[in-house]
């Protein structure tokens, strides 16, 4: 079922347009966040993805990268949903959220926090008991990354493959960062 990113409460009374950001839920308050503690007992999802991106700041400039599975295989996401009735126009609406945990040291080097990444056997626990066990950091080797283009997050700009192909970044990164690019 397609569903609108942003996970909007059941319980929410006013318009979209006033809702906060809550296109992810934190691994550490999920349970107890008045916007998502209701789906987490109730409305656990799975969400699958080729990759994810993460923005690196330096300075004043972002360069963003793209996260993809080693193995070449699909990411799956921890994530809650959520149904909310408009009552402006009676229209019911579908929407999730993924959660995300602290960054394991691989992606630590890009951003802080990552997407809770589940592995096959644990998805059937994450959708039946919802236990914060599984919200934690993905193994060091589960990920490659690379920079890709800044049009990743120009609003409008069409979804093409090209916007997931490496690129050279800026020299004036550090060693650090570029002896992980293509791990």
């Amino acid at each position: 079922m397609p569903m609108r990113w942003g996970l909007v409460p059941r319980w929410w009374k006013k318009s979209l347009k006033e809702l906060p950001a809550t296109f992810n839920a934190r691994a550490e308050t999920v349970a107890e966040k008045p916007m998502f503690r209701d789906a987490f007992k109730r409305n656990r999802c799975l969400i699958p993805a080729s990759g994810y991106f993460e923005w690196h700041t330096s300075g004043k400039e972002k360069q963003p990268y793209y996260f993809t599975p080693r193995d070449g295989l699909v990411l799956t996401f921890a994530g809650l949903w959520e149904e909310w009735k408009d009552r402006v126009n009676n229209e019911t609406i579908a929407s999730c959220t993924m959660l995300i945990t602290e960054a394991n040291s691989f992606v630590s080097a890009i951003h802080d926090r990552m997407p809770v990444i589940l592995e096959p056997e644990n998805f059937g626990p994450w959708l039946l008991d919802g236990g914060t066990e599984l919200l934690k950091p993905a193994p060091e080797n589960a990920l490659r990354m690379w920079p890709v283009s800044k049009r990743v997050s120009k609003p409008g700009n069409p979804d093409d493959v090209t916007l997931i192909e490496p690129i050279v970044v800026d020299p004036a990164l550090s060693d650090k960062q570029s002896g992980l690019l293509l791990h």
